[in-house]
């Protein structure tokens, strides 16, 4: 496929939000070496804030998961006339939504043999392994990425509820597995140690993250709780203005490199080598790297399923403390 020669691309992304953030520099890069390429994009309508203030996408169209909407979509793509279609979900989903859509797919290799061999038998097949985004730029023939990270546009109308200046650190401390999940307690003992040296704690988390949040802001004294109803623009402006983010593997983390502020990311039942780790971000990761049983999953799971869990447990608060320290450079 020679890119000079397209009019008019479709990339698809559909879900999650850390997946789609990570999409980002594609649009990037293809804009910049192609600017009159028309780019069309189709995400999950809880994602849509994601890419709509985005200016290197023409037109980004709402997937909803219901089958007449699908169906309806699925004619309108095929209306469009795209010259190439890049699924980046590549999943039973995607493949009914671009059905006839375009003879020229192209679709994402998601690894899932090396994936499976890694998380089952331990056999490491992704020592190597890329980042996300160079793996969705991969399944472009011909594009080159840029040097630059990930971005989210946030509008005017969205201010930081944060000071400029103000040390506040930000904690995650959500995720929708439990195994991604640092303990609650860890992350009230890491805020103390950061108010001790002067620093204020906000709380950043969706919809799924509300009681989580509410519990460390009872017991952390003196943080704010800025967690939303999924407003994902508005944890983005709020993010930007503090000094670190403290995170879990989730889709927040992403966020964060998103806003280019610094990021102590805290593995538990994942690993780096499934590229989910922070792009081109200034970051540190903390894992336990002495255990055999890690990854049990390359998504998390409900349980630790040799009942210790310590690939979080080992990760102390003094540990991080540290870490963060050494990531403030203070």
């Amino acid at each position: 496929m020679q890119l000079e020669k397209l009019h008019k691309i479709l990339i698809v992304r559909l879900s999650s939000l850390g997946d789609v953030l990570l999409t980002t520099p594609i649009f990037r890069s293809l804009k910049k070496a192609y600017p009159d390429l028309i780019i069309h994009s189709v995400v999950l309508d809880s994602y849509y804030d994601v890419l709509k203030n985005n200016p290197y996408i023409n037109s980004v169209w709402k997937y909803q998961k219901n089958r007449d909407d699908e169906k309806n979509l699925n004619k309108t793509l095929i209306n469009e006339e795209f010259d190439a279609v890049i699924d980046l979900q590549n999943n039973f989903r995607s493949r009914r939504l671009l059905n006839n859509v375009c003879q020229r797919t192209f679709r994402l290799d998601k690894l899932s043999i090396k994936k499976f061999l890694l998380v089952n038998f331990k056999i490491n097949l992704l020592k190597d392994s890329q980042s996300i985004p160079e793996r969705y730029a991969f399944t472009i023939p011909g594009l080159r990425l840029d040097n630059e990270g990930l971005e989210i546009f946030i509008p005017s109308s969205k201010t930081s509820r944060i000071k400029e200046g103000e040390k506040i650190i930000g904690f995650c401390p959500g995720s929708r597995h439990y195994t991604k999940m640092w303990a609650e307690e860890y992350y009230v003992e890491l805020g103390k140690k950061l108010k001790s040296i002067g620093y204020r704690i906000a709380l950043f988390g969706g919809s799924s993250d509300i009681f989580v949040c509410q519990n460390l802001e009872n017991k952390i004294d003196g943080s704010i709780n800025l967690s939303t109803e999924d407003d994902i623009l508005q944890l983005a402006a709020d993010m930007r203005n503090c000094k670190a983010i403290v995170c879990n593997d989730s889709g927040l983390m992403h966020a964060a490199c998103a806003v280019n502020v610094p990021v102590l990311s805290i593995f538990g039942s994942t690993v780096k080598e499934f590229g989910f780790f922070p792009y081109k971000c200034d970051n540190l990761v903390l894992e336990n790297n002495s255990l055999s049983c890690r990854p049990c999953s390359h998504i998390g799971k409900d349980n630790c399923p040799k009942r210790h869990f310590r690939c979080m447990k080992d990760l102390t608060p003094l540990t991080a403390f540290n870490k963060l320290q050494q990531l403030l450079k203070i």
